[in-house]
């Protein structure tokens, strides 16, 4: 008996039955149904970390290393496992001790049984205490200071990383993050010589949209050394010089106030549960009585609020997301009456899609810049995310705020 099939029977227990995919071994063997997506193993670690680390992560981990492979759509293959899982109702269940001897036993005989194999290089190390300003600089240079080329590769020009507003379907991707900036400075009440903050400026996409298209000056916070180095260039070449400061700084450090409006776009997602009311009255102490706050965030309900072991240990380490009602009563706890709150979830599936045309169209690049291992988990974090938003299993919104008079 093959590999393939020896396995098959092992995790019968675990899939509810047949499996769901058609399963390609390292010996060559095959098992599952012949029209349903082919998934390889390509070495017996793969089933080792799926062993020692069950369910996402460990095939995460064999995925990200090339121990895994999925040679068709990704996006095809994930939504029919999620398919099947949902119909057989896997969600929670856990074998008996029976089935995982069984299991064992049979990773013995195919030489897949050992000592865990060690994490990934791309998989995060964050350590110290949790958002701690150091341990939040670490976990944010862990994903935002990868390479700025390497984002210039898969966003559009001006290198927005948050959900884009598309005003019909005909709207490319630039054109839909101008829209969702002018939407963002509009809503805001920016007119010329107003002051505004930007928390969590990114790449500087609405600190200087704010100052070219609505005259403002404009204080923008990071705490990504490349991300400052990168907007102080922009800021020089468009001649926004005196208009755009852009600081190395922590939302808890800004001492300034009384800016006529402050925004934060899909920042508030990092700043974590204990910090969350922490982060509101920040944004409370920064703007004047009767200034504007608008804040574009994230949502999700249920279990894994950082998005899930994949996101949580490869991409954003540390973040936490809740619904939108939550957010909302922690904004309003803060001090800050909310004035409208606006739906966007639809529009980053069409986001997505544009990241991932971008990133697949200048793979070649995109490789050499930073390797295979990190184009693996980039693709699996922008298939990944683009079906949790298209499901529902994600949102994000726009929440407009006003400081009481």
């Amino acid at each position: 008996m093959g590999v393939a099939t020896t396995l098959a029977e092992a995790v019968a227990p675990f899939v509810g039955g047949e499996l769901p995919v058609r399963l390609v071994a390292w010996d060559g063997s095959e098992a599952g149904p012949p029209d349903a997506p082919v998934v390889e193993l390509r070495s017996p670690d793969a089933v080792r970390r799926m062993l020692w680390r069950p369910g996402e992560l460990g095939a995460a981990q064999a995925y990200v290393t090339g121990e895994l492979e999925v040679p068709g759509d990704l996006d095809e293959a994930l939504t029919h496992a999620f398919t099947v899982a949902r119909e057989r109702g896997l969600a929670g269940r856990r074998p008996n001790v029976a089935a995982m001897a069984r299991a064992a036993l049979a990773a013995l005989g195919t030489g897949a049984l050992g000592t865990p194999p060690p994490p990934p290089a791309t998989q995060a190390q964050v350590r110290g205490r949790l958002h701690s300003l150091g341990r939040d600089r670490s976990a944010i240079s862990h994903h935002y200071d990868l390479s700025n080329e390497f984002y210039e590769l898969v966003l559009d020009p001006s290198m927005a990383y948050s959900c884009a507003w598309f005003e019909s379907d005909d709207t490319t991707l630039e054109q839909a993050q101008s829209a969702k900036l002018d939407l963002v400075c509009t809503k805001l009440g920016l007119e010329p010589g107003m002051r505004m903050l930007d928390v969590g400026c990114g790449w500087g996409s609405l600190s200087l949209h704010a100052a070219e298209h609505f005259g403002a000056q404009v204080v923008g916070v990071t705490i990504s050394a490349q991300q400052q180095a990168f907007i102080e260039k922009r800021i020089a070449d468009r001649g926004l010089t005196g208009r755009v400061e852009v600081r190395l700084q922590d939302y808890r450090e800004v001492p300034d106030d009384g800016f006529d409006a402050v925004g934060s776009l899909e920042m508030g997602e990092h700043v974590g549960e204990r910090n969350y009311p922490t982060y509101a009255a920040a944004l409370h102490r920064a703007v004047r009585p009767g200034g504007r706050v608008l804040v574009q965030q994230m949502s999700r309900s249920g279990r894994h609020p950082g998005g899930g072991p994949f996101i949580e240990s490869f991409i954003a380490p540390d973040m936490h997301m809740r619904p939108l009602g939550d957010t909302v009563a922690l904004l309003e706890r803060g001090g800050l009456e909310v004035r409208g709150v606006q739906a966007l979830r639809e529009h980053y599936v069409r986001t997505v899609a544009g990241w991932i045309d971008n990133f697949e169209s200048n793979l070649d690049r995109i490789t050499e810049l930073v390797g295979e291992e990190v184009v693996r988990v980039w693709r699996l974090y922008l298939v990944g995310g683009s079906m949790a938003f298209r499901d529902g299993r994600m949102g994000v919104d726009q929440i407009l705020m006003e400081r009481p008079e």
